[in-house]
C-alpha cells in the first residue's frame, strides 16, 4: 500500500502540519469521532469540523523531501487523492477541495477542484471524493492539498462540513 503523504489527516495532532488559510466564524475544531462512525474508520478517533463562516486549510507536500526522485516523478506516476466529508444530521454545509500539482517554481501543472458543493442535512454518513492524476506532464515537485467549507445555516459553533482521513498517494 502506498504511503499517505498528508500528515495529521484526521486531526489527532490538532492543526499541526496544516496551514490555516481561512478561519471564519469560530475557526476549525477537532472533534472526537462518534461511536456510530467508528466502524467505517476503525483506527481513527478524530475529525476536523468547520464553523459557520468559511474555513480552509492546506498542506504543501515536497515530493523530493518525501524521497521521490525527479526521474520517478517525471515518469508521471498516478497521484491518487482521497478525502472524506460529511454534513451533520441537523445542519447542511458546503465543501471545497482543491489539489494542485506544482512545478519546482510552484507553478500549477494540473489541478482538481470541487468548489462550494452544497450538502443538505443528511444522516451524517461519510462520503468519499477521489481523483487520480495521470498524464499530467513532467516537472511535478510539490502537491498542494486544500479543503474546507462552512455550514449553510450560519449557526454559531461547528456545524459546517466535517472532514476525515484525507490522503495523497503516489503509485510508483
Amino acid at each position: 500500500m502506498a504511503k499517505n503523504l498528508i500528515k495529521n489527516s484526521c486531526g489527532a495532532e490538532g492543526l499541526k502540519y496544516w496551514e490555516d488559510i481561512e478561519s471564519g466564524g469560530d475557526g476549525w475544531k477537532v472533534e472526537d469521532l462518534p461511536d456510530d462512525d467508528s466502524g467505517q474508520f476503525p483506527f481513527i478517533g478524530k475529525f476536523f469540523a468547520t464553523s459557520f463562516q468559511l474555513c480552509s486549510k492546506s498542506q504543501v507536500i515536497d515530493l523530493l523531501e518525501e524521497g521521490y526522485t525527479k526521474d520517478v516523478l517525471d515518469a508521471q506516476p498516478h497521484i491518487v487523492v482521497n478525502d472524506w466529508y460529511s454534513a451533520r444530521t441537523d445542519c447542511g454545509c458546503s465543501y471545497d477541495l482543491s489539489v494542485q500539482l506544482l512545478s519546482e517554481k510552484r507553478e500549477v501543472i494540473s489541478e482538481f477542484n470541487i468548489k462550494y458543493q452544497t450538502i443538505p442535512i443528511t444522516d451524517g454518513s461519510w462520503k468519499q471524493v477521489s481523483h487520480t492524476f495521470w498524464k499530467y506532464g513532467a516537472g511535478v515537485r510539490f502537491i498542494k492539498f486544500t479543503h474546507g467549507g462552512k455550514d449553510t445555516s450560519f449557526w454559531k459553533g461547528w456545524y459546517g462540513v466535517r472532514v476525515i482521513n484525507s490522503s495523497v498517494t503516489i503509485e510508483v
